[in-house]
């Protein structure tokens, strides 16, 4: 949907795509695949980025304005579809300023609820992580191995991976 939108709006201001980035992982610090798209810009291959909203483009207010400031230095306009910023403007820039202050405000709140969650969920007594499933059949693991059947073999007939019986094995040797 997000780009489908953002062609058509390319396509209506006349632009040529030159180069679109799609960055899996919501938290990512490191966004290799915007990095390529500000060294396009850093060659002058690129006079706009358009993207679907600002929190897309920088996860931090600082992120943010350091790389539209490296942007505007190298001539590059930035336009945000869903919030209608044109960055190449006064008006734009302090707009976008301000979104983004307030998406910084809203990622610190969630990650405050979250934890807030998790501290609730430790206090009540519920356990979090992955569920314990290799570690549910470890009598079974120790009997199978000194019965003289490989890892590998236990592996398969219980149906978990060799590391798991590997680490079973270890830790019990180790009490």
């Amino acid at each position: 949907m997000q780009n489908r939108a953002m062609r058509e709006y390319a396509t209506r201001r006349g632009w040529r795509i030159v180069l679109q980035v799609k960055e899996i992982g919501s938290g990512a610090s490191q966004r290799e695949r915007r990095e390529l798209l500000l060294e396009a810009a850093r060659r002058r291959e690129i006079d706009v980025v358009l993207v679907w909203r600002l929190d897309r483009w920088g996860r931090s207010v600082t992120d943010l304005l350091a790389t539209l400031q490296e942007l505007e230095h190298l001539g590059v306009g930035f336009v945000s579809l869903t919030e209608a910023l044109d960055l190449t403007t006064p008006a734009g820039r302090a707009m976008a300023g301000l979104l983004a202050v307030f998406a910084e405000f809203e990622r610190e709140i969630l990650r405050e609820r979250v934890r807030a969650g998790l501290a609730h969920a430790r206090q009540n007594g519920q356990r979090l992580g992955r569920p314990l499933t290799a570690a549910l059949q470890a009598d079974q693991v120790q009997k199978l191995y000194r019965t003289g059947v490989t890892k590998a073999e236990i592996a398969r007939r219980l149906q978990m991976g060799r590391t798991s019986v590997r680490r079973i094995l270890k830790e019990r040797t180790e009490r």
